[in-house]
């Protein structure tokens, strides 16, 4: 068995942060989901069968923003490994990306409420952005609905640079894009729950019990993301990796 300095789970890991964000999720991305149905027609909005599509374009295109985010993370981690080369370029984007997981963590289990602050870093872009959002106010069809998620998938939001610091350890463009894909697919079952899941999500989110053990389990992650060697995915065997 062999050690792979370059091993990453990223696409596992950050789709289990996209389910465990959702209580964040629901605070952020529910408000705007409730003022993209709010200027929608009245008989669109009275018929789930008629919703559901204008919903799920809008997570679609803030799914893609996110997997366009991890695509741009990815050329910074090649503009990085080139510069230090391919070992140590990783090893220093894994240990920055286990400190910001590390923070997150601390973050949802109440210990360090000043990781919001890491949110400023995209607010001068989105000030830029947020205004073509409010052009697409109302929504007549679903490719506003697809544009309007594209927009406010920029929205800053500490989480989803904590996923774009992993995607940033993914290996390279093609797998820092999908790191972020996998995010935003793991986001899906709060913000598309109409009613049975946001509802149970939004019960546990007052739980701090539960938050310190979603917590715990991502500073957890942010341990293996540090020392990858105590992960034993992260050990191939080179012998059959011969033949």
């Amino acid at each position: 068995m062999e050690f792979d300095p370059q091993f990453s789970s990223s696409y596992l890991v950050a789709f289990v942060m996209g389910l465990f964000s959702s209580m964040h999720c629901i605070g952020m991305c529910g408000s705007i989901i409730g003022t993209l149905t709010l200027s929608l027609s009245q008989e669109i909005r009275n018929k789930k069968a008629l919703l559901l599509p204008f919903v799920f374009n809008y997570n679609l295109g803030r799914i893609s923003s996110y997997t366009l985010a991890g695509a741009l993370a990815g050329i910074i981690q090649t503009i990085i490994t080139v510069q230090l080369g391919d070992i140590n370029g990783h090893r220093l984007l894994q240990i920055l990306s286990a400190i910001v997981m590390a923070s997150a963590g601390l973050y949802i289990a109440g210990w360090f409420p000043r990781f919001a602050y890491i949110e400023k870093f995209g607010v001068h872009v989105w000030k830029k952005i947020e205004p073509i959002g409010r052009k697409l106010i109302p929504v007549k069809n679903r490719l506003q609905a697809y544009l309007f998620g594209m927009v406010w998938g920029w929205l800053p939001c500490g989480l989803v640079y904590t996923a774009l610091a992993l995607a940033a350890t993914a290996g390279d463009i093609s797998k820092s894009a999908l790191t972020m894909l996998a995010f935003g697919l793991g986001t899906l079952p709060a913000v598309m729950g109409v009613g049975i899941m946001t509802g149970v999500l939004t019960r546990l989110s007052k739980m701090r019990g539960f938050k310190q053990a979603i917590g715990l389990f991502m500073i957890g992650l942010a341990l293996l993301a540090a020392l990858p060697w105590l992960n034993p995915l992260a050990f191939t065997n080179h012998h059959l990796g011969n033949h």
